[in-house]
């Protein structure tokens, strides 16, 4: 049976038509990816199942007793008071049978008749056994496991809500619905404020749910993983198509193919049978089958091959180099009140990195990157910009603080007077504002529309190092994508906090890891990152299932857990005393390197001296040979000392 049924649904606001007679059936365990561009109504049809919008016209039928769940992507109110609470009150139901179990522990105290007695005294025993079910399903213990999956600390359970930022709130909300277990999840954009750890235990917890699912997601990957159709909004409507998200693609240019097909066809065989009417209807002998190639061409249907909608389309215009070290925190440190950030942080950031800055929400990831980009003053250090450094930063909150008076062509004016506006109008054609939309207010503009305009301010000003967080929060997963082959073409530094790992993995080739008010540097990919953290943490794990067994065989627990420590400790000294021998000499080496680079760049910068290749010719072989040797030699030592850093 149907767990919703949509018929004959329709809604337009003024002049733009959202939904014209579409239908959609949704059973009890499907996991439906709705996908289409940003403005085609995905929120909408979401708020249109859960109540929130009235359709103008249609049908809408749920199977009887069905819960819906629903998780926006405003920001979510939650009731006062401490955070287990809070999320307990959030399932339907609790409130009318603690008022009854009162009630009726009152009447039975009152009572007097026996008969009377027995009867209260076996609906209280009802209710207490329905109320020790609810507590087994939406009960304390199960809220603050959601809740310590969902990336809570243990004081934090106990946290008044209003003490919590907005991501958190956002997070407390989608405990609250996790825990009411509905039978249809909706969930616009759930990972937006979710870290890396916290979305690997939010991927496992919906992955093991049985209930029916409509998830909106600019992350593919996550998508992919979590849905077995796909609920599209295309210019022909809303279609439906089996699988994930990546075969809907297949399965959609496939049909495109076959309905261009079909249509070519058809056309052929339409301007056969048009010339052969043209040619003969006038003459008598063939008049007959003249009017009967007309009757055929009458019969011809019209193919309607698929219109598809305009997408995102760029590129990062080329920049000029800068010098090798792009950016330097030398002694950082940053506190929020007695909140300590960072305390003597060091980090380097070369030329051509693509950093994703990653770490538990409230490490500091977003407080780093407004410190390299000078939003934010340290307390103490320094962070040094390096040599012809151009640098151009996107954040979240940048879409939500342009100037919404303006117009968007004027937004970007702004940034190049100097530019012809047909240049400025190119641009943003790219980012699908042409003709009159160019002249549109900011205010008027949608979430991802705004985050489109930001990104375009980055295109028009070229920077050879890009500093973005969260850039695809409010971009729909087409623009996603085309940012992602973007930034995979674009020739300067990149350096990044997200949290869609289709971004992650796609663009990071180093990491830097935010732990303990310091950097945890390593060179890879977020796969190869992800996999060593999970080998170390099978090491500790079978470190500990080691100690336990022999505790459990009746040895000394003291002393067998100081021999364990002390092998630990000569394991760990035969790894890293190699690797720090290892670092010193390349750093030596570094430097002697460096140092004669200096002499040969002051010989050579003498024109005189560069104009006599008898001379200059060999030095400019040895600056070119020591210049490749020092570029291997400093990846070497990154290499060496992320091995360092992992070791502790």
């Amino acid at each position: 049976m149907s767990l919703v049924i949509l018929q004959k649904l329709s809604l337009s606001y003024g002049k733009k038509a959202l939904f014209e007679d579409a239908a959609l059936t949704i059973g009890p365990t499907d996991r439906i990816g709705l996908v289409g561009a940003n403005g085609t109504g995905k929120s909408t049809l979401l708020k249109i199942l859960v109540g929130k919008v009235t359709p103008d016209e249609g049908v809408i039928t749920f199977r009887r007793n069905a819960r819906v769940g629903y998780l926006a992507q405003e920001l979510q109110t939650l009731p006062d008071g401490p955070l287990v609470e809070a999320v307990l009150s959030s399932v339907p139901g609790r409130d009318s049978l603690d008022e009854r179990l009162a009630v009726t522990e009152q009447l039975l105290a009152q009572a007097s008749e026996e008969a009377e007695q027995l009867e209260l005294a076996a609906t209280l025993a009802e209710l207490h056994e329905e109320r020790d079910h609810f507590d087994e399903h939406y009960g304390k213990h199960r809220a603050e496991r959601i809740l310590l999956g969902l990336g809570f600390g243990v004081p934090e359970l106990t946290k008044v809500t209003t003490q919590f930022s907005g991501g958190w709130r956002m997070r407390a909300a989608l405990a609250g619905l996790l825990l009411q277990d509905p039978d249809l999840l909706l969930l616009d954009e759930p990972t937006n404020h979710l870290d890396l750890p916290t979305l690997a235990w939010f991927d496992g917890f919906l992955r093991r749910s049985r209930k029916a699912m409509v998830l909106i997601s600019h992350d593919r990957e996550f998508l992919n993983r979590q849905i077995n159709r796909v609920v599209s909004l295309e210019l022909e409507g809303l279609r439906t198509w089996t699988g994930n998200y990546e075969d809907y693609r297949r399965l959609r240019a496939e049909e495109a193919e076959r309905l261009l097909a079909t249509a070519q066809k058809v056309e052929a065989k339409r301007a056969q049978l048009q010339a052969f009417v043209d040619r003969f209807r006038a003459k008598a002998s063939k008049a007959s089958q003249a009017q009967s190639k007309m009757k055929q061409l009458e019969k011809l249907e019209n193919v309607e091959v698929h219109r598809e909608r305009a997408t995102v389309g760029f590129s990062f215009p080329p920049t000029t180099p800068p010098g090798r070290d792009v950016v330097k925190l030398s002694g950082l440190k940053k506190a929020f009140g007695d909140h300590v950030v960072y305390d003597g942080l060091d980090a380097l950031l070369l030329r051509g990195q693509r950093v994703a800055v990653t770490g538990l929400n409230g490490a500091g990831k977003t407080t780093l990157l407004r410190l390299i980009t000078g939003e934010l003053e340290p307390d103490a250090g320094a962070v040094t910009l390096g040599h012809n450094v151009q640098l151009g930063y996107y954040a979240q909150h940048h879409a939500d603080t342009l100037d919404r008076s303006k117009t968007i062509l004027d937004e970007i004016m702004t940034l190049v007077p100097d530019k012809p506006q047909a240049w400025v109008r190119s641009v943003l054609g790219a980012f699908l504002f042409s003709g009159d939309d160019v002249d549109k207010k900011i205010g008027v503009l949608s979430g991802g529309e705004r985050a489109r305009v930001a990104l375009a301010r980055l295109l028009v000003k070229p920077a050879n190092l890009l500093v973005m967080d969260e850039p695809t929060n409010h971009l729909d997963l087409d623009s996603s994508e085309a940012l992602i082959e973007a930034l995979e073409d674009y020739d300067g530094t990149l350096i990044f906090v997200s949290h869609n790992r289709s971004f992650l993995d796609a663009l990071a080739t180093h990491i830097w890891d935010v732990r303990d008010r310091k950097l945890l540097p390593f060179m890879g990919s977020m796969r190869e990152y992800l996999a060593k953290l999970e080998a170390e943490a099978k090491v500790r794990e079978e470190a500990g299932e080691r100690l336990q067994g022999a505790a459990t065989a009746g040895k000394p627990g003291e002393k067998d857990r100081k021999r364990l420590e002390a092998e630990a400790r000569q394991e760990r000294s035969r790894k890293v005393t190699p690797l720090k021998k290892e670092l010193e000499k390349l750093e030596a080496r570094i430097a002697t390197l460096e140092a004669e680079q200096k002499e040969r760049e002051a010989k050579l910068a003498d024109a005189e001296f560069a104009k006599d290749y008898e001379a200059s010719g060999p030095v400019f072989a040895a600056h070119r040979e020591a210049a490749r040797e020092l570029e291997e030699a400093l990846a070497r030592w990154e290499v060496v000392g992320s091995e360092l850093s992992a070791l502790g």
